[in-house]
């Protein structure tokens, strides 16, 4: 099953969860450029938007669908940071084990950072991560 770009969901801030999102991951929304926000000379975004990339969360096997697949995350988040904040976010229990996979082919180490994996795999300006309850690859 494809999905394409119009099926990330892209929530308000409004109709976003904020009370379970930490300050270092937040829904991904379309906000509009400032004057600040751009360079006038080079198309290179400036200030708190190079500190954060977009992810897209996409549910493997049985494990809970995310309502909110797309997230801006801190570059310097690690994978076990990300793996505690969807725990949380999909209410599992602490002892359940929870997996996350790049290319749908390995598993990052968990002191990996974000944007490490972003430089390397990411596409479109955006890192997909798929996660799971069980080992699906690798």
């Amino acid at each position: 099953m494809a999905e394409g770009p119009e099926s990330a969901l892209q929530l308000p801030p409004s109709a976003a969860p904020e009370a379970e999102v930490p300050a270092e991951v937040s829904p991904a929304t379309p906000e509009p450029p400032s004057s600040a926000a751009v360079s006038p000379g080079t198309e290179e975004p400036v200030g708190d938007t190079k500190k954060k990339i977009d992810i897209l969360l996409k549910a493997v096997g049985d494990t809970p669908i995310m309502k909110t697949k797309k997230w801006a995350v801190e570059r310097t988040r690690t994978i076990q940071g990300l793996i505690d904040f969807i725990k949380k976010f999909l209410k599992l229990v602490a002892s359940e084990q929870l997996f996350i996979y790049v290319n749908q082919s390995f598993a990052p180490s968990p002191d990996q950072e974000v944007g490490t994996l972003y430089e390397c795999f990411g596409s479109d300006g955006k890192l997909v991560l798929h996660y799971c309850k069980s080992q699906a690859w690798g």
